[in-house]
């Protein structure tokens, strides 16, 4: 679990951050209260840009435990101060135990845990296959996953530009997502992981729809 003052500087910087993307993506936010006050849970959103990581803290108050690309953690400075705000690396392109055992970790001391389920950002108004990364932690574990669509992420930074763009971006939270039971020792059956995937992939895909309007992106 974090310290008191991990959360006090998580709080100010979710606070900055949170305070720049409403002026300058004029960021809206609707379905926050499907997001749980309390208790771990997995946070599935969509992923066209870097600055979703942003945008994912515009969901909820709370400290939220994220993977970001190994590479970030070659440059010391860099990799300290995303650890400090809850990132972790994860190895792309391959499955990653280690990083799937951080989650659960997490999750396991109450923490919300971010796991975008396309994997590395994707292009377009059509969610790509989901990776059963998601599914499978929050089968694991128990917990809920809250699917968040995102529009208009993918204009606020495109892949290859140098600069952030003042475009209208718009949040919508679906409601959890609750993995079937699993006998305590027992393993998580392929099948159910594959089935919650896509429950997920449909319900990303209507909110990313409704979000895309909304940002004013059909």
């Amino acid at each position: 679990m974090p310290g008191r003052w991990e959360l006090r500087w998580y709080a100010f910087a979710r606070g900055v951050v949170e305070g720049f993307c409403r002026v300058f993506w004029r960021v809206s936010v609707e379905g926050r209260e499907h997001v749980p006050t309390e208790g771990p849970f997995v946070l599935s959103p969509i992923h066209r840009s870097y600055v979703d990581t942003m945008f994912c803290g515009c969901t909820t108050r709370r400290r939220l435990r994220f993977m970001g690309k190994d590479s970030v953690w070659k440059y010391k400075a860099v990799g300290r101060f995303v650890s400090s705000l809850g990132g972790f690396p994860v190895h792309r392109g391959m499955p990653d135990r280690e990083a799937l055992r951080i989650c659960e970790a997490a999750i396991a001391a109450g923490e919300p845990v971010v796991i975008y389920p396309e994997g590395e950002r994707k292009s377009g108004a059509v969610v790509q296959p989901l990776r059963d990364g998601a599914a499978f932690v929050a089968c694991r574990t128990g917990v809920p996953i809250i699917p968040v669509g995102i529009g208009g992420s993918e204009w606020a930074m495109p892949k290859g530009a140098r600069f952030l763009h003042p475009v209208r971006v718009a949040i919508i939270i679906g409601k959890p997502l609750i993995p079937p039971p699993r006998p305590e020792g027992a393993r998580v059956p392929r099948r159910v992981i594959s089935e919650v995937t896509e429950q997920l992939h449909t319900e990303l895909q209507a909110l990313f729809d409704q979000a895309r309007a909304k940002a004013g992106r059909p």
